[in-house]
């Protein structure tokens, strides 16, 4: 993958978070997405690996790519759920094979574990994570002293299992900064206050046109809701003009048609009729 020699590594991120440089980082999930990030010059996308693939790799330029392998019910690749630590080498190696650079998994220390020993980049999670809504519910983790040192504990056992990176989302900001300080994790904060290494947010949310709920951290940027939805609305009514114009017989015109000289025709229908 040569051709994507100028995208950091990992041990740069990591020397960016020892110099205490800021890193941006984006969720997308087309290649107009992605292909801007890369001319913006932001350093890391998140992309989910039913969005991965040789055409989105080569989008993301010099982008670091996190690649998200699905957990549990949540976003199976093409009808098939990841369970055994062999399921999640063998996606996360063909995704490597593609142009990943780091691979987020949060599925059980042992499966996170086993994609490290393999010496491939693998980024956990910490805080509020999607996946486990049903034991938290969708509100900040770490309010309380109870809660903050389970967040210390789960991100000192990342550690020890060669994860080098985590999302940490929607913690407060002073216990986002012990976790980011105390740990070699490179800390990739959504809603974790400005302490965090990375600050990343959906690309729905900087340029407005999500249709989720807006998070708390979420910031808008340039407002494409109206744009886009205008874009749908014409592209609606050129649809119905279409349709239209094909039930009344007026496409396609004679400027659409291809046409055939009379002797030549005659000279067919000849053949043919014999």
């Amino acid at each position: 993958m040569g051709m994507y020699h100028n995208r950091p590594l990992v041990q740069d991120l990591r020397t960016m978070k020892a110099r205490g440089e800021k890193i941006s980082m984006l969720y997308v999930q087309t290649k107009e997405e992605a292909a801007a990030a890369a001319a913006a010059g932001i350093h890391m996308l998140s992309i989910e690996g039913r969005f991965f693939d040789a055409e989105m790799r080569e989008a993301a330029g010099d982008c670091f790519v996190q690649v998200g392998l699905p957990y549990g019910g949540w976003g199976a690749l093409n009808g098939v759920f990841l369970t055994t630590a062999e399921d999640y080498l063998r996606t996360a190696f063909r995704f490597s094979s593609i142009g990943g650079d780091a691979f987020y998994c949060s599925a059980s220390y042992d499966i996170q574990k086993a994609l490290a020993d393999n010496h491939l980049a693998v980024v956990g999670h910490i805080g509020l994570i999607p996946s486990y809504i049903t034991w938290t519910g969708w509100r900040a983790v770490g309010k309380t002293a109870t809660e903050a040192e389970a967040l210390w504990k789960h991100t000192q056992m990342l550690e020890r299992i060669g994860v080098f990176a985590a999302e940490l989302e929607v913690v407060p900001d002073r216990v986002a900064k012990f976790l980011t300080e105390n740990s070699s994790l490179v800390m990739l904060g959504m809603g974790a206050g400005k302490h965090a290494d990375a600050q990343y947010l959906f690309t729905e949310d900087v340029c407005g046109y999500g249709v989720n709920h807006k998070p708390r951290h979420g910031k808008i940027y340039v407002e494409l809701g109206p744009k886009l939805k205008a874009i749908q609305e014409d592209r609606i009514a050129a649809f119905r003009a279409f349709r239209a114009d094909v039930d009344a017989g007026g496409y396609p015109a004679t400027e659409h048609t291809v046409a055939i000289k009379d002797e030549e025709f005659d000279a067919f229908l000849k053949s043919v009729k014999g």
